[in-house]
């Protein structure tokens, strides 16, 4: 189901089979939605899973009046915080509670806040140089645009962006300040590209304007630290889900669970002295990504990978080593 047209928040979920699914088994209690949105994830949990309710944290004021709107008729069992997702500990402490039965992380932009050409997150829709999730923050697209210099601007595109052509961007920016809008920007980074580069991959803007408004919402910064606050707050047998949309996330992710899952640098034939302590299970081994069919039917799902992991005690055996869990048959799949 999508949210309403009236709401202005009409977001098709991705991989909502999938993560609903998930969620299924874990304890009686609250599940995280750190990136609530338009409400779509959490409507299906919370009507396929009368055993739990959900906290939806989100920055965007705009998105959380929607998602309260929205799941009005199941308000007994969602409260919301309007906060960035790093702040996952506060969130819970502002309604009480102290462990949750799991988490969802749905990272990047969401449709509505690309389609709306006020917020200036799209190359497509012209509006001013944004890109704030939290509209409150003073720090925007044009004080990254505008203000850089050519080596910060270049750093970010490339590290950001994965864009080869990152240097003659920066350049191309500098020589046209001030930038105003969107399209303009959208222009200048085009013209940047050389001719047969433009016609592979998509618009030729997409990975800066990506690189862009990770910069101005630090989302890769403070990403590490919201999962690790979400791992520690979760019961064994709940869960953690992230549904990330491009490298940089993913190696967060990836490396994240990796630590939780007591990844050690010692040598194999010794105990564990590097202080590895393994607190969840890879409920997979490698990303799922979406269907062929949702791939097709949503052009915003085609770079989606979902990871997940299970909350398990943290324990050791007595000569120091990590108490391997049972595997799960799922991972191997």
């Amino acid at each position: 189901m999508s949210a309403t047209a009236s709401d202005g928040f009409d977001h098709q979920p991705v991989m909502l089979a999938e993560v609903t699914e998930l969620f299924a088994g874990v304890p009686r209690g609250t599940v995280v939605d750190a990136t609530l949105g338009g409400g779509g994830h959490t409507l299906a949990l919370l009507e396929a899973h009368p055993h739990l309710d959900v906290l939806g944290i989100d920055q965007d004021a705009a998105a959380l009046d929607a998602a309260i709107a929205r799941l009005k008729h199941l308000h007994q069992r969602l409260r919301t915080s309007h906060r960035r997702f790093d702040q996952f500990r506060a969130a819970m402490a502002d309604h009480g509670i102290t462990a949750i039965s799991g988490a969802l992380f749905d990272l990047g932009v969401s449709s509505p806040q690309l389609d709306r050409g006020a917020r200036g997150f799209s190359y497509r829709n012209d509006g001013p140089l944004d890109m704030r999730m939290d509209a409150d923050q003073p720090w925007s697209a044009s004080d990254v645009v505008n203000g850089y210099d050519e080596r910060e601007l270049a750093r970010i595109i490339r590290a950001y962006g994965d864009e080869r052509f990152s240097g003659r961007i920066a350049k191309a920016i500098l020589a046209a300040r001030p930038i105003q809008t969107t399209f303009e920007l959208a222009e200048v980074v085009t013209s940047a590209i050389p001719a047969p580069a433009r016609r592979t991959g998509g618009h030729p803007a997409k990975r800066t304007f990506q690189a862009i408004r990770i910069e101005v919402n630090g989302e890769l910064d403070v990403l590490p630290g919201a999962l690790d606050q979400a791992v520690e707050a979760t019961v064994p047998g709940g869960r953690i889900a992230v549904l990330s949309y491009h490298s940089g996330e993913d190696r967060i992710v990836k490396e994240r669970f990796a630590v939780a899952a007591g990844a050690c640098d010692c040598p194999h034939d010794l105990p564990c002295v590097c202080g590895a302590i393994q607190t969840v299970r890879l409920v997979r081994g490698i990303p799922k990504r979406p269907s062929a069919d949702e791939q097709s039917a949503n052009r915003r799902a085609a770079s989606a990978r979902l990871r997940v992991v299970e909350r398990i005690p943290a324990t050791r055996k007595s000569d120091g080593s990590l108490v391997e869990p049972d595997a799960d048959p799922e991972a191997a799949s």
